[in-house]
């Protein structure tokens, strides 16, 4: 188990402990991935939208508030697939605040801070992110 106070740690163990279960299933079982799983695992990232400063506040908030949505839905769901078949049944994908939605809001959440994270190791300000973000990874 990662160390309390380790973000960049515990996101990594929360998405290898999410993909060691998906890889452990089979056959139609296999692209279940549990709601609870996958929110938890994703509220990790959020500190991550903290460390791109106040520009990303906003964005930060509407993250925290999607995960925090897709926690709530793992109460009475239990699966990705069954939480958007029941939205696709509701025919309410595309309305605001929808469980689906909010997924895919999640989703390009995360494709965002990768793509910001990915050019900032890209161009060089290594030190200067290393600097800013210590207590974040610091040993």
């Amino acid at each position: 188990m990662a160390e309390k106070g380790k973000p960049l740690r515990m996101m990594a163990e929360a998405f290898t402990d999410l993909s060691k279960c998906i890889a452990s299933q089979s056959g139609e079982e296999a692209q279940q991935i549990q709601v609870g799983a996958f929110s938890s695992a994703c509220s990790h990232v959020s500190p991550l939208f903290a460390c791109l400063g106040i520009a990303f506040k906003f964005a930060e908030l509407d993250y925290v508030a999607k995960v925090e949505d897709l926690a709530d839905a793992s109460k009475s769901v239990a699966t990705l697939r069954e939480m958007i078949d029941l939205d696709i049944e509701g025919n309410c994908v595309r309305n605001a605040g929808s469980h689906t939605r909010n997924l895919l809001r999640v989703k390009r959440g995360i494709d965002m801070v990768k793509v910001l994270f990915d050019h900032i190791l890209a161009s060089g300000y290594v030190l200067l992110l290393r600097l800013n973000v210590s207590v974040l990874i610091s040993p």
